[in-house]
């Protein structure tokens, strides 16, 4: 029984994807289609799923900072 692969991303595939990541709003809009249609190239689709991760990973990261420097802002403020 032969394996099917998923056909190879081109160069000219790779430059519209980073094209359109690069339009604010699209982008997210397009990792979550891309990440979770069943009908994607799964190289797409692990690379989109990958980007929101690191992009979750992020947003926890920044809003860590912001409640921390918060804190300390409101508690200087109190004495």
């Amino acid at each position: 029984m032969q394996e099917q692969q998923a056909p190879v991303l081109s160069v000219k595939d790779w430059m519209i994807t980073i094209l359109l990541l690069a339009i604010p709003i699209v982008n997210i809009v397009l990792l979550f289609v891309w990440a979770f249609s069943k009908s994607e190239n799964p190289t797409k689709s692990n690379y989109a799923k990958a980007s929101l991760i690191w992009a979750a990973i992020g947003l926890v990261i920044y809003l860590v900072f912001v409640v921390i420097i918060f804190g300390t802002m409101m508690s200087s403020m109190n004495t």
